[in-house]
């Protein structure tokens, strides 16, 4: 299938994903709050940016289709039950979430906790599954590792835990960019290496490019995330805007001034494109994913 904008491919990537997410969901019958506090905080997807990471870098790779599915379906359960713990009063606390109550204020803490390690264990039957005449069972499992180290202690969990050492101490750049690299980056960087892994002859450079790729954008989502957090508003944000001026916490801008920040940002974008040219034609909704994480306004 072939796109014409960023948009169009969004739009495809999240009806795909979005299908996939709530049937998947809807089969947890044993309790229904559980499954609807899943629902939820599942259902507040945004872009699906993660979701579009791992169908843009399968198709540079040459790989298309329903088999797909699952694996983006995957990572955003894991991004769901990220923000939901993120949310809770022990972790960031916000009240909001892509302007809607967070989940532990929508329902309790307890369910917001119970629905997070629902959908985190949801991730992991969906890829265990996903095998078929388009993966392997040795894919499968290569993809479960995968996302297993990027959501844990070797990733997310690992730059959630650094987030909240760091507290309101000032921390240099070069543990900044580690904790984000960790707590933002290493999701995103699992998108496309599970997209990229779709694909059973993928070459050892091709992956390398993609990885680089996706530790660039990783690093500028959070980039931009700051200096949001600065310039933009609460309404257009969809969470509190200036929480990490009122928390002090240590961010692109404050360690390196707005301007220098952006530089920054434009530095990381032109890294990202540089490292998918090699797919040529067939790499151009990560371009324009690239694109759209530097430039978004929420």
């Amino acid at each position: 299938m072939r796109f014409n904008s960023l948009d169009e491919f969004l739009s495809h990537s999240k009806l795909r994903v979005e299908k996939t997410l709530n049937t998947a969901i809807s089969e947890n019958r044993a309790s229904e709050i559980l499954s609807e506090a899943m629902a939820y905080s599942a259902g507040q997807g945004g872009k699906r940016v993660r979701a579009a990471l791992v169908y843009g870098a399968a198709r540079a790779c040459g790989v298309q289709g329903v088999a797909l599915d699952p694996l983006a379906c995957a990572v955003e359960a894991i991004h769901a039950y990220s923000l939901i713990h993120d949310d809770l009063p022990a972790m960031d606390d916000d009240a909001l979430r892509r302007g809607k109550p967070s989940c532990h204020i929508a329902f309790d803490e307890a369910t917001a906790i119970l629905a997070g390690d629902a959908l985190q264990a949801l991730a992991f039957e969906l890829l265990a599954q996903a095998h078929g005449a388009q993966i392997s069972a040795t894919q499968c499992l290569a993809m479960v590792t995968c996302l297993a180290k990027a959501s844990g202690a070797k990733g997310m969990v690992a730059g959630q835990m650094l987030d909240m050492a760091a507290g309101h101490n000032t921390i240099d750049l070069a543990q900044l960019e580690r904790l984000h690299e960790l707590k933002t980056g290493a999701l995103i960087g699992a998108s496309v290496e599970l997209g990229a892994l779709s694909c059973s002859h993928v070459t050892d450079i091709q992956l390398d490019c993609l990885r680089h790729y996706a530790q660039a954008i990783g690093l500028a989502f959070q980039v931009q995330d700051d200096i949001l957090d600065i310039e933009s508003d609460t309404a257009t944000l969809g969470k509190a805007q200036g929480s990490d001026v009122i928390n002090e916490k240590s961010t692109y801008p404050a360690l390196l001034g707005m301007a220098a920040a952006k530089e920054r940002l434009g530095q990381l974008h032109h890294e990202a494109i540089s490292n998918v040219q090699i797919f040529g034609e067939a790499a151009q909704p990560l371009i324009w994913l690239a694109d759209f994480i530097v430039t978004r306004k929420h």
